[in-house]
């Protein structure tokens, strides 16, 4: 017997750090409005209103380019707990929908629609009520792609953009796709769009033509994950997966960029303890121990360096990883120089700690309890309640994550 088409929702909220803020600022509706810091910072943009992309504002901008490309805009420091919170309301709505929902990031989600027509009715139906009870329920807008997998569902909510439907038909995937820009397709970048060019590929009907095994030649094991992609596949990369299957993570970081470059040690070690917090706080929420810590430092002059130290048991305790990358800062640091960047990054993860000595473990378990104590604070007051004594004066603003602490539907420690 063969299977059903699959039917899959790509929930794909519209300009949601933006919408959230103005829901707490009604003078910033219609407006110009960039979400990540203030016009005169060093940081970037982590999202814009549709008026500020109007004038070529996207994220990941430097928010001093963002200005000059917009002037009249107005700059917003970011929210992360208002928008773990509203993430967590759409998420409670997916679930009511559908028991396999996949937080693709803080703001969108694929849902697994296949057999419940008798519960919501046809595919397009189901679309409509479900985006009626997002908006319902956050007083937000989304936009929402259907197909038979995630790749359409993904590719159609973006043509649907703002506050739109849209609805791949099954067997209508490649003529869909075809006359679309190669870029549309998730996992091509500026690189491989270059790339591409060159043997006159520029949109998918293009890739589509190409034969497999030229891509293969070409590109080896990614040519033929584009080929299916062309196909309108679930192909290569992340979207190997099912719709809610759990994708551990393969590092962690967190980074800062400071308004005015800092030769100041105490300064510095004080942020390199928040960022540790920030990522062993992480690791917890993520169950896991990291075996690997390293070092990112950025001069004022943009030259960077990195350094790693492999921990002889894993962890995910803020004062181990901080010992560790405060000794790699230590030992690497060109004392004097000004830092224009610092970060810290774990990798190498484990399921469980390693064993110590009695009286070793007896520390961790009772390092373990305060910090899963102050965890369970940060959660409910937000990042910025509690810190370790030596990264109370780091100050800087939690950076917004598409993959934030306390993503819905992610496991907690």
């Amino acid at each position: 017997m063969l299977s059903p088409v699959k039917t899959i929702f790509h929930v794909d909220m519209d300009a949601f750090y933006v919408s959230v803020e103005e829901l707490f600022d009604a003078l910033l509706k219609g407006r110009a409005v960039v979400v990540g810091g203030q016009r005169n910072e060093r940081g970037v943009v982590s999202a814009a209103s549709y008026e500020a992309r109007k004038f070529g504002v996207h994220s990941a901008m430097p928010l001093r380019t963002a200005a000059k490309l917009c002037p009249h805009a107005m700059f917003v420091d970011g929210h992360p707990e208002r928008y773990r919170e509203f993430s967590a309301k759409v998420h409670d709505v997916l679930t009511s929908f559908s028991p396999q929902v996949e937080m693709a990031s803080i703001d969108e989600a694929y849902l697994d629609m296949t057999g419940t027509a008798r519960l919501h009715g046809p595919p397009l139906r189901a679309a409509h009520v479900l985006h009626q009870q997002i908006k319902t329920n956050t007083q937000l807008n989304c936009s929402i792609g259907i197909g038979s997998t995630r790749l359409i569902a993904k590719v159609s909510s973006a043509k649907a953009k703002p506050h739109g439907i849209l609805w791949v038909l099954p067997g209508q995937e490649a003529s869909f796709l075809a006359p679309l820009d190669v870029r549309d397709i998730p996992g091509i970048g500026k690189v491989m769009e270059q790339n591409l060019l060159r043997i006159n590929i520029r949109t998918v009907g293009d890739l589509g033509r190409l034969p497999e095994n030229k891509l293969e030649g070409l590109f080896g094991k990614w040519g033929v994950a584009m080929a299916g992609k062309a196909r309108g596949e679930d192909a290569g990369g992340w979207f190997d997966t099912e719709v809610g299957e759990d994708t551990a993570a393969k590092s962690i970081s967190h980074e800062h960029t400071y308004n005015e470059d800092t030769a100041n040690p105490e300064q510095i070690e004080s942020t390199l303890m928040r960022l540790s917090q920030m990522v062993g706080r992480r690791l917890r929420e993520s169950q896991l121990y990291a075996r690997t810590v390293q070092l990112k430092l950025r001069y004022k002059d943009f030259t960077t360096i990195t350094r790693a130290h492999t921990l002889s048991a894993p962890t995910q305790l803020d004062n181990e990883i901080f010992e560790q990358i405060r000794t790699l800062f230590r030992r690497n640091w060109r004392r004097g120089f000004p830092v224009r960047l610092l970060g810290v990054h774990a990798s190498s993860f484990e399921s469980c700690a390693g064993q110590g000595d009695l009286i070793e473990d007896g520390r961790r378990q009772r390092w373990q309890q305060a910090l899963g104590a102050a965890d369970r604070l940060r959660d409910k007051f937000g990042e910025s309640t509690i810190s370790l004594a030596s990264g109370l004066k780091a100050g800087f603003r939690e950076r917004i994550h598409e993959n934030p602490v306390g993503l819905p539907g992610k496991k907690k420690a």
